[in-house]
């Protein structure tokens, strides 16, 4: 029997409705499902109490989600299509992600087009986009302390976020690099339009091999975003004397000491999307951001959203 798996968030009570209803439908059509909830994937947040919540990559998998599953379908918004992929990457299972939320980025579908799009996968009529994730991790005295599968970004700042921060930055190997910003962030093709956008950084179409440093309020006008191979790692060694916060696709994270080194990489897990038509990043760009459209008054003949 075919497996089936369905993600959600479920603090949306449409989410909840619409995932009882998917697995009594598919469950008719003779499927195995496996059901879990979006909050499977979240990091958590660190307390003075508890600095570390750590949880190694594969250990959120969920129960059921193996790599025979055929595919998996994400009902929620970006922030449950991201959690949704640290749990199903290492099992190299594809999402179809349908946006219950607002922005739905990263969604492929809505829920009002959800079961024309079921039967179009389940006809096997769509394509699997692979995108780049990153693999975080935390050490100390080099003992591995907290590690994480991300697909957008990496962020390391100061507590409080008032502060200057001080870092020292090594990119394969190239000679190191001394920032002075409010903090920085590290992200992939994916991510260069969410935090990293809004910090002043390029926006990099999903298919290109980079990963982007992007400084947040730098100190110096010589500091801006730099676009790099994603095959070098990166290690940053923190030059403050206080402790800073790190946080991981904006869900959560953990302190980081001024003796830790954080060493981010490409990760050999993807995210592999499903599409139902042929993949269109600068159409997205357009119908959820705004990129490209007339600034002056065009003729009628001119397409517009």
């Amino acid at each position: 029997m075919s497996k089936i798996g369905i993600i959600y968030n479920d603090a949306k009570p449409i989410a909840c409705r619409i995932t009882n209803e998917l697995k009594d439908k598919l469950t008719t059509y003779g499927y195995d499902i496996h059901i879990n909830n979006g909050s499977g994937g979240i990091l958590g947040y660190p307390s003075l109490e508890r600095p570390l919540c750590h949880t190694s990559i594969d250990q959120l998998v969920p129960s059921g989600f193996t790599k025979d599953m055929t595919f998996a379908v994400v009902l929620g918004g970006d922030g449950t299509v991201l959690s949704a992929f640290r749990q199903v990457a290492p099992c190299h299972i594809p999402l179809l992600a349908v946006n219950t939320g607002h922005m739905g980025f990263l969604t492929e579908t809505f829920v009002n087009q959800l079961y024309p799009a079921i039967e179009q996968v389940l006809a096997g009529n769509y394509e699997v986009e692979e995108r780049t994730m990153l693999e975080v991790r935390l050490f100390r005295d080099n003992e591995l302390l907290w590690e994480a599968l991300c697909l957008n970004e990496m962020v390391l700042h100061r507590e409080p976020m008032t502060c200057m921060c001080h870092f020292e930055i090594e990119i394969g190997r190239h000679a190191p690099i001394d920032i002075a910003a409010d903090g920085i962030i590290i992200s992939t093709p994916t991510g260069s339009t969410a935090y990293s956008l809004s910090a002043g950084g390029p926006v990099v179409t999903p298919g290109v091999p980079v990963l982007e440093l992007s400084p947040i309020c730098p100190h110096s006008l010589a500091s801006r975003a730099l676009v790099f191979a994603d095959t070098e790692p990166v290690t940053v060694f923190p030059a403050s004397t206080d402790r800073m916060m790190m946080i991981v696709d904006g869900n959560g994270g953990c302190y980081v000491l001024p003796e830790d080194r954080v060493r981010v990489k490409r990760s050999h897990y993807k995210a592999r999307f499903i599409r139902l038509k042929p993949p269109e990043f600068f159409h997205v760009l357009r119908e959820k951001l705004g990129w490209g459209l007339p600034h002056i008054a065009k003729p009628t003949s001119v397409e517009l959203p």
